[in-house]
């Protein structure tokens, strides 16, 4: 049975890419909360992983305290993310620095605790990042970009280091999640689902990533919605 860890694994697209794991077995990483305990205990072979990725020194030993790493891991989706928005004028360096810690620091971290079970398994990491990685942001979005492109270059980085695994970074356009509610109020605009991606469309194409035949890699792929 493969066994994969997802970050994020409560809501939006790493609930999404658990629902359509279910079949494997699963640590599911994602702050403490009754949602995580009961997703864990809904799907068949799932241990919840309680853990904070605001302070990544902590997060070896939630990773123990939740049993370890597995000796094999097939597949690492880091899901997981935060939007810390302000323009560069207001930006304090504690906004900075949650932002880096959470999208960029913490998925160092927890990829660098997998390591021996990805390297045992030739596993995948998928780093689910955003069109913010790739073009210039808006007013206000600075901080978030600023992750994101710091998120590709540790894709492309682990990508050149660990050649046995594969390391796929994901831009998913507008995504139907709270993240984006939340974002589309701060800009003052409308949110509309129609006009975005679902949740379960950048899981699919996730998992597909992680069910790629030996021999294959897709370094980086983008997602977008369909114009209506």
């Amino acid at each position: 049975m493969s066994t994969f860890l997802i970050t994020g694994a409560t809501r939006g697209i790493g609930r999404a890419v658990a629902e359509q794991l279910r079949d494997a077995r699963l640590l599911l990483a994602a702050r403490p909360s009754a949602a995580l305990d009961a997703l864990a205990a809904e799907l068949p072979d799932a241990v919840a992983v309680p853990l904070d990725l605001s302070d990544p020194d902590g997060l070896a030993a939630s990773i123990e305290a939740a049993g370890g790493v597995p000796e094999r891991v097939d597949g690492v989706v880091h899901s997981a993310g935060i939007l810390v928005r302000g323009r560069i004028a207001d930006m304090t360096p504690a906004g900075w620095r949650e932002q880096l810690l959470v999208n960029v620091v913490a998925v160092a971290e927890l990829t660098r605790l997998a390591l021996p079970g990805l390297r045992a398994a030739q596993g995948t990491v998928v780093m689910v990042n955003s069109g913010a990685g790739r073009r210039p942001p808006g007013p206000g979005g600075v901080a978030y970009a600023l992750s994101k492109h710091a998120l590709a270059a540790l894709a492309d980085g682990l990508r050149e280091e660990e050649p046995a695994l594969r390391v796929t970074t994901i831009f998913p356009g507008r995504t139907a999640t709270d993240m984006q509610r939340e974002l589309r109020a701060d800009e003052g605009g409308d949110y509309d689902e129609a006009q975005y991606l679902t949740p379960d469309a950048v899981a699919d194409l996730i998992v597909q990533v992680l069910r790629l035949q030996p021999g294959a890699t897709i370094p980086d792929v983008a997602i977008m919605p369909k114009p209506s």
